[in-house]
């Protein structure tokens, strides 16, 4: 038997309407804040994530998805959106004097190791603003945030809030951070061992327990900042107080991409294990100079689907399980097509059916207990010569009869009645 790549699951009838549900959410959502959906080819030219990403990141370096087509062209799953999105803002000369707000929403592929809440295939929504340099618009988005997570019922996240300056305060910190953790080197784990000189922030952000203990002594970013992102960030803070949300500065907060600067965010929770951060963003003012197009300063964040829905499944249970309202079985050929004339007539009006045809009641009422539908009708020959038709809930409700030329009616009376109580 052939099974899906590891890592890369299917998605079955039972569990999409979850996700429906919340891709709704996030696109009626996103339409408030005056966000358009961008939808991005999921293969790029790998040369794009090599100069967006960094040649020397673990993503491009062991988890990207990369062949050559046909032609001998080095081509990419993506495993992230924001260089798609910066690439398609250049492509299409969406940047010169403009401040486009996208979003998009979809599968990223990264090959790493499928552990619970890490898959290599996951789903991502992305949030992304260009040219706007101000703390307005990183308020803004960290409030969207809060409301989408608002809107989720999602009440157990925090907020983390860092800056890491313009490059060369990073620079200037880089250094000192080296001077600091040269000495510990050989306490590292072997990714951090591998980080230090190429990446030192990272190290910041490493959640080996020795890491993290060597780290809690580490110089902070913040006292290297330059005015401007001092100004920033407290002009960040400002908003986010004004607006009442609450957030804590985590100075060893950073990202594993090079493309980020100022402002860097993350919505966590504690009932998601390892895998607690459920929103990340941050600006990124040199990327879109960094990929080919004009001088841009952007801002954005992502949310990993799989993640948001895991807590919504933890903190509100299981969703409802989407049913068909009406079972409609055909008893005999003669009941086959009514029974397929009726059924569309009845989808027509907006009611959920299932048809079936078979020779024999037992083969029927089998059926019907599998299709989960609410009520259960059958069209034998005395309903097709007028009879009344006997419509019975399944969960062992009282029968009732309706004309059959009444029974879209009568089904959306019932149905009007058990969403109102």
């Amino acid at each position: 038997m052939i099974q899906a790549v590891r890592g890369m699951n299917d998605l079955l009838p039972e569990v999409t309407p979850a996700w429906q549900a919340l891709e709704d959410t996030l696109r009626e959502l996103l339409a408030l804040y005056g966000y358009g959906e961008l939808r991005l080819p999921i293969l790029e030219k790998t040369q794009l994530f090599a100069r967006a990403i960094g040649d020397v990141t673990d993503i491009v370096e062991k988890e990207m998805y990369t062949f050559a087509d046909r032609n001998g062209e080095s081509l990419t799953l993506r495993p992230e959106g924001t260089a798609g999105v910066v690439r398609a803002m250049i492509e299409h000369q969406r940047l010169r004097g403009q401040t486009p707000k996208v979003y998009y929403i979809g599968p990223m592929f990264r090959h790493e190791r499928p552990q619970k809440g890490r898959y290599r295939q996951f789903h991502q929504v992305g949030v992304e603003a260009f040219g706007l340099a101000g703390p307005d618009i990183d308020a803004e988005q960290i409030a969207l945030s809060a409301h989408l997570l608002q809107r989720l019922g999602l009440t157990d996240v925090y907020l983390e809030i860092n800056s890491l300056g313009d490059p060369a305060s990073r620079e200037r910190h880089r250094q000192a951070l080296l001077d600091f953790l040269s000495p510990h080197e050989a306490s590292l784990c072997s990714d951090c061992q591998s980080r230090l000189q190429r990446s030192p922030l990272r190290v910041l952000d490493c959640k080996v327990e020795t890491c993290s203990a060597i780290a809690q002594d580490a110089p902070s970013l913040l006292d290297f900042l330059d005015d401007e992102s001092r100004a920033h960030f407290a002009g960040l803070q400002a908003r986010l107080d004004a607006l009442g949300i609450p957030f804590k500065v985590n100075t060893r907060l950073v990202r594993g991409l090079d493309y980020y600067n100022r402002t860097v965010f993350e919505w966590k929770t504690r009932q998601l294990g390892a895998q607690g951060t459920v929103i990340a963003g941050g600006r990124y003012d040199g990327l879109v100079r960094q990929i080919g197009g004009p001088d841009t300063p952007a801002v954005g964040f992502a949310a990993g689907l799989e993640r948001l829905l895991a807590l919504q499944e933890i903190t509100q249970g299981a969703p409802a399980q989407q049913v068909p309202l009406l079972f409609l079985g055909a008893l005999g050929e003669a009941a086959a097509i009514p029974v397929l004339r009726e059924a569309q007539s009845l989808r027509g009006r907006g009611l959920a059916v299932v048809s079936f045809a078979a020779s024999g009641l037992k083969q029927l009422f089998k059926a019907a207990e599998r299709s989960n539908a609410l009520y259960l009708a059958i069209l034998g020959e005395g309903e097709l010569n007028g009879a009344p038709v006997q419509v019975k809930p399944q969960n062992g409700g009282e029968s009732f009869s309706v004309p059959l030329e009444n029974l879209g009616e009568a089904l959306l009376e019932r149905r009007n009645q058990d969403l109102h109580g």
